[in-house]
């Protein structure tokens, strides 16, 4: 596990701390977008362009699916699976 210097004693720290491959995946997606290596696609369920960056490998860093807020935390609460075969219509609820 990497250790990282956090000066301060947040929850994002601790979050930081608790969770380095996870931050560090986080990192690396911002550095990515930033120098142009990666460009946000949109929301794979409902298209939307407002997008967050979901790893399903966090030791696979710059391999992300782009989800909106809405999705995203749906899929992080409860494993929604908004991702059917291509052709069949989503459920947006």
């Amino acid at each position: 596990m990497t250790e990282l210097k956090l000066k301060t004693d947040t929850r994002q720290a601790n979050w930081r701390r608790a969770n380095p491959d996870r931050y560090l995946s986080h990192v690396a997606v911002q550095k990515a977008l930033t120098q142009g290596k990666l460009v946000k696609g949109p929301c794979e369920v409902c298209g939307s362009r407002i997008v967050d960056a979901h790893h399903d490998d966090y030791s696979k860093p710059l391999t992300v699916r782009w989800l909106c807020r809405r999705h995203h935390s749906r899929l992080h609460a409860g494993g929604e699976d908004m991702f059917c075969e291509k052709g069949q219509a989503h459920e947006h609820r």
